[in-house]
């Protein structure tokens, strides 16, 4: 795979994207030098002999306390020391390395007086697939994603674990290995690499681009679901939904009529049906949908200018208001990760609303007064039990993902001996989402299981072209549901075809919107 070329301050989503799902990358020769002019300010800063927050004085509650010029390194190690506190289940691999990956762009813009040698160890760590072991709990999302942060940087300095071709060992064992040299941390580097919100960004990142997949699978499985119901595509005319104004409900729309266009089973609808209207999990999907779709590009966005802000304090300026050189050293509070955490709420939101509508149906599927098919999508109902017990594995999914939406934005708790008051919770926020994700990806699934046996039913009647690729892909791995049989290896299979991007990749010639 060619290395991206990323441009600090100037990366768009798709390649943040292709990051996350495992290209390489590269940022550009002029870097080096705007990152040394800014290290060479942090020296400047040091000359004057005045106090500046985390260079020369302690963190946090401490910053009262100023450190003597022979401990300035000390100081730099002590902190990634003490704050590598975090505890649970390490950090994914791709989520670990996309949280590298927002850092060194972070540095690369000069702002946070990192010499250029602590950027090239970061740089060489990732193209060795040197992935530090991280712990996922432990940051409340502000002051920086601290502890995470911490424990990236130990392994930079040789302490802690690596992830060596799938095994933890000892990163001093990892980077001698790779013959590269432990770092010895300059001033203000430790705090640089520690504070910023690039774990929780991340994840959030992971979240959303989990959530654009699982969209664009649910709006496949809606449409076959449709079919099998043998419901009505004038739900999704464009004429209703220009009325309504909203871009994401029109993008939905359009996809689901193009998806079902040239169906015998929906022509099959015309003749004859005495149903004036579908129940709402079939006639509202662009409404819900689209509102989905809206959310996930407006949390789209807010992540997408946090991964090109610098976020770590204090920051360092070269250059005055006016233009002219300065070496200067701005304490604020870009490590507040409060756009992270409404974002990851957001997609929180959109990815429950997504299972939701599936989980709705897939129990209308089954339901013999609601779709016309046999009952629970059996051939012989009663001494088969079909689709049962599937659908209240989606129920207990989708109340599970319910309960996990809940806004993580709207707590705070004080930290620091209150000196760090009101905390985002954006780690905890966007943490959850890659749980959200699989769970609603097994409910949709779950449709497309549901909905291809329910299509089944209308033979020899086929679907719409793209809709009977889909179908094909999935016989080709899960025979119809004859009779009662052993039904979780049904499920992997189609959970594995949604997770993978099997199911958005059946469809030909239709283009399926996403953020």
């Amino acid at each position: 795979m060619t290395d991206l070329i990323l441009h600090p301050g100037q990366i768009d989503l798709a390649a943040w994207r292709s990051i996350y799902r495992g290209a390489t990358f590269r940022l550009p020769p002029d870097v080096g030098a705007i990152v040394a002019k800014g290290a060479a300010a942090v020296e400047a800063i040091l000359a004057r002999g005045q106090p500046v927050y985390g260079i020369n004085t302690g963190f946090g509650k401490l910053a009262q306390v100023r450190i003597a010029p022979d401990d300035l390194t000390a100081l730099q190690r002590n902190i990634v020391l003490s704050h590598a506190a975090g505890v649970g289940e390490p950090t994914p691999l791709p989520v670990a390395r996309l949280m590298m990956a927002l850092k060194l762009a972070s540095l690369g813009q000069g702002h946070s007086g990192a010499r250029p040698q602590t950027m090239a160890l970061l740089q060489a760590m990732l193209d060795r697939d040197l992935t530090p072991v991280i712990p996922g709990q432990g940051s409340v999302g502000a002051s920086g994603d601290l502890a995470p942060l911490a424990h990236m940087a130990a392994a930079m300095i040789g302490v802690g674990k690596i992830l060596v071709g799938g095994a933890a060992i000892a990163a001093a064992d990892a980077l001698a290995q790779a013959q590269l040299e432990p770092l010895v941390l300059a001033p203000k580097e430790g705090l640089a690499l520690l504070n910023g919100t690039e774990f929780s960004t991340a994840h959030a990142l992971a979240g959303l681009f989990e959530a654009e997949l699982l969209f664009r699978s649910a709006l496949v499985t809606g449409a076959l679901a449709t079919e099998a119901a043998r419901g009505s595509d004038t739900p999704f005319d464009d004429r209703i939904h220009r009325l309504r104004r909203h871009e994401g409900q029109i993008a939905t729309a359009r996809a689901l009529r193009r998806l079902m266009e040239g169906s015998a089973i929906r022509a099959s609808h015309l003749k004859g049906d005495e149903r004036v209207q579908d129940p709402y999990c079939l006639r509202c999907q662009p409404q819900v949908m689209g509102a989905a779709l809206d959310v996930l590009r407006q949390a789209g966005q807010t992540l997408t200018d946090e991964a090109n802000g610098v976020t770590d304090n204090p920051l360092i300026f070269t250059d005055g208001e006016g233009g002219e050189p300065v070496a200067e050293a701005l304490s604020g509070g870009n490590f507040h990760a409060e756009p992270v955490a409404f974002a990851a709420d957001m997609i929180a939101l959109a990815v429950c609303e997504i299972g939701s509508l599936s989980e709705r149906r897939i129990a209308m599927l089954v339901d013999p007064a609601l779709s016309g098919l046999p009952a629970f999508l059996a051939p012989r109902p009663g001494l088969n039990s079909g689709f049962m017990v599937p659908q209240v594995t989606a129920a207990a999914l989708v109340s599970e993902n319910k309960q996990r939406a809940y806004p993580a934005s709207v707590d705070s708790i004080p930290t620091s001996a209150n000196q760090e008051d009101h905390v985002s919770m954006a780690a905890h926020g966007a943490r959850r989402l890659l749980g959200m994700a699989a769970n609603a990806r097994a409910v949709v699934a779950i449709e497309l299981l549901a909905a291809a046996q329910g299509c089944d039913f209308h033979a020899p009647l086929a679907s719409s072209a793209p809709l009977e690729a889909v179908r094909k892909r999935l016989r080709s791995q899960v025979p119809t549901l004859e009779a009662d049989r052993f039904v979780q290896p049904d499920l992997e299979a189609a959970i594995a075809m949604v997770a993978n991007g099997v199911v958005v990749g059946a469809v030909q010639g239709v283009e399926l919107p996403g953020v």
